[in-house]
């Protein structure tokens, strides 16, 4: 794409007669053509922020919030709920976020080759092993914790390692509106963690998850003035 308005440029310039007095015209219709057809090329490789940010928001707002409603602080639950909702909507939840995100992804991405091509595809390594580790070590603890405090050990974990990778991720893109998530991320993780068990997942459900909402509507407004001509 960006050949085009490079080539027509040129033939611009060389049919220009240098005794000519008029105004440059079609120079600029030649760089208004040009800034139209960087905002296209964006708006073709710069997927929706919000199909890559409310997706998990929305998973964490659910799922974490039925977490708080059945599994409270105390020992009664504000709403009954099977002890086993919770947690399969929060994964049902998670796994469509990410198959959204990778949908998205491969779209916006496919044809993209290069360093960028090769730090996304080691990026999500990171995620998926990271993840497979972290949770495979937290399988062998938590069976020796009580419930409340395996629950809190499994999540506070979760939301730490996602906050971190996040940082990461930012700092590898130079994307200040990922870093400033996994910041976000980690401070409110921590916050949640030091309240105690039921509480934490009030915390990521509404700070996290409404958090991540509002950075997606942050985001999508940032790419609308990227992508305007």
């Amino acid at each position: 794409m960006t050949g085009s308005p490079r080539s027509t440029l040129c033939l611009k310039v060389v049919c220009v007669d240098p005794d000519d007095d008029s105004p440059p015209t079609d120079a600029a219709a030649a760089l208004r053509l040009i800034q139209d057809q960087r905002s296209a090329t964006a708006r073709r490789l710069d997927p929706d922020a919000r199909l890559l940010y409310w997706p998990w928001g929305v998973a964490w707002l659910v799922g974490f919030g039925l977490f708080f409603l059945r599994f409270p602080p105390g020992d009664r639950a504000l709403v009954a709920l099977p002890s086993w909702l919770p947690l399969t909507v929060l994964f049902v939840l998670l796994a469509a976020a990410g198959a959204t995100q990778a949908v998205v992804s491969v779209r916006a991405y496919g044809q993209v080759t290069g360093d960028s091509a090769r730090r996304g595809q080691w990026y999500g390594y990171a995620w998926a092993l990271g993840s497979v580790s972290v949770y495979a070590g937290l399988g062998r603890i938590s069976e020796h914790l009580p419930h409340d405090l395996a629950a809190l050990l499994w999540s506070a974990t979760a939301v730490g390692l996602t906050g971190a990778l996040h940082m990461a991720g930012g700092a590898v893109w130079l994307d200040q509106d990922l870093f400033r998530l996994g910041v976000w991320i980690s401070v409110i993780n921590l916050v949640g963690a030091i309240a105690g068990p039921g509480w934490h997942p009030l915390v990521v459900a509404v700070a996290g998850g409404g958090g991540m909402l509002v950075a997606g509507a942050l985001a999508r407004r940032r790419q609308r003035q990227r992508q305007q001509p």
